[in-house]
């Protein structure tokens, strides 16, 4: 089979869709949304046009945020292995124009042999979001993962899997959502498949290629520089879009959150006044808070131990524990005993990721899970969930939630309220990546079926 023609993500007149450039192009195109979580790529697609029609996830928690910001849409909350659920979400599903989703892939660095991933138990996940696209027979779908994958020589299997016999053709890309105006660094490996049916090219996953012509160097102790590399013209440009507060294309940490500035360590309250914070200070920030009303949600802060404090006076923005001093190196610093000791009296090679300072000027690093995976560039605090959420590019109407009842419930992970809002933000797909990718699959499925 030749291969398809490749176009670039933005480039619409090369598909020659004599279409507004707001994409509305007739009756809204819907899609269904497997292992949603709270709901990162349904925000996309539903801000490039899409009508969310539901999702699925086995997460209590992560299918209470997803029903309280998607109401017309129908949540399944259980595993998609069970025959009821599995049956929900066919039903719910019926007609769908697009799949997409993210599956767990718990056995793929572990192939040997040749053996088949798909019949791994391990990654049962995985078949059941290859079983319901054969079922459900969507014109397109969307299935993204860690990148790592493509490094694991399984990157050919999975691409055979999802064509499920020559009734797709499918095209694997990794994109950084950085390239798509989210400020923050995050590869993800995805998958776009189209129906054979539908006879027309694949696009070009591609972006702003920021980080490959930008980096944050090291110059000596508590000395970081934004700097460019590669093509010095390239990178300059790519520097004065960075810096440009009313530029979109790249953004950095401060043009993200700067206007929360006011929030401190420790604050219990979980919703401030928007008028309080005063005015947006950024396009992105007005970006952010285009639909949101007088309340903004997510902005109680973790306290935070003294030694933390003293540590973090002691790294500047952008540093690490590498800019520590001897001293601050040492287990406990005020004689207040917390957390497990090393033995050894001073901090273990597990504590050096909690001790990182966002740079103003930069985008984020990938954020993980944790309240503690990235301390604010200027005040000695963690950030908020919606500092995180900002920086996975959640507009500030999107509130995350818990399920209200509590204790133990099929699904949930331990850890309680707090850090599961944490871990709802730091699992998701930033919905402006999501959004990029979904104006393109609705591109081409209109394409394909005006010339049908």
């Amino acid at each position: 089979m030749a291969k398809p023609l490749e176009l670039p993500l933005f480039e619409l007149e090369d598909l020659n869709i004599d279409a507004p450039s707001d994409f509305t192009i007739g009756e809204p195109l819907r899609v269904f949304d497997l292992f949603a979580g709270a709901g990162g790529l349904s925000q996309g697609f539903l801000q490039a046009g899409f009508t969310v029609v539901g999702a699925s996830d086995i997460d209590p928690d992560a299918s209470a945020t997803y029903a309280l910001n998607f109401q017309t849409a129908q949540a399944i909350c259980g595993d998609i292995r069970s025959p009821e659920i599995r049956e929900k979400i066919l039903e719910a599903s019926k007609g769908v124009d697009v799949v997409v989703g993210g599956p767990p892939c718990q056995a793929f660095s572990q192939v040997r042999n040749h053996s088949r991933i798909i019949d791994d138990p391990r990654n049962s996940l995985y078949r059941e979001f290859v079983k319901a696209v054969a079922e459900i027979k969507p014109a397109a779908f969307l299935m993204e993962n860690v990148p790592g994958m493509a490094q694991m020589g399984v990157l050919q299997q999975v691409r055979e899997d999802l064509e499920l016999d020559g009734a797709y053709r499918v095209m694997a890309r990794v994109v950084d959502a950085t390239d798509f105006g989210v400020p923050q660094t995050r590869e993800r490996l995805v998958f776009v498949g189209l129906r054979d049916d539908l006879k027309v090219p694949f696009p070009t996953l591609t972006g702003k290629e920021a980080t490959a012509y930008l980096t944050l160097s090291r110059r000596g102790k508590g000395k970081y520089v934004i700097e460019g590399r590669r093509d010095e013209a390239k990178a300059a440009s790519l520097l004065g879009a960075l810096a440009d507060a009313d530029d979109l294309s790249l953004v950095s940490t401060e043009q993200a959150i700067s206007d929360l500035r006011i929030l401190h360590a420790g604050r219990r309250q979980d919703e401030i006044d928007v008028a309080d914070l005063g005015e947006a200070e950024s396009a992105y920030q007005r970006l952010m808070r285009k639909e949101l009303g007088e309340v903004l949600t997510n902005v109680s802060v973790p306290r935070i131990n003294p030694d933390t404090v003293t540590r973090l006076q002691g790294i500047p923005a952008g540093g690490n524990h590498r800019d520590l001093s001897e001293e601050l190196t040492a287990r406990y610093i005020s004689g207040q005993k917390w957390g497990p000791s090393t033995g050894s009296g001073r901090l273990a090679r597990a504590h050096f990721y909690a001790y990182r300072r966002l740079h103003p000027g930069m985008w984020a690093w990938t954020l993980n899970t944790k309240a503690d995976s990235a301390y604010h560039y200027s005040s000695t605090r963690a950030l908020s969930v919606r500092e995180f959420a900002r920086l996975q590019s959640f507009p500030d109407h999107f509130t995350f939630t818990t399920n209200p009842m509590g204790g133990k419930l099929p699904g949930r992970i331990d850890g309680g309220p707090a850090h599961s809002r944490y871990r709802q933000v730091g699992n998701a797909v930033p919905p402006l990546l999501a959004e990029a990718l979904a104006r393109r699959v609705r591109a081409l499925v209109w394409k394909a079926r005006n010339e049908a």
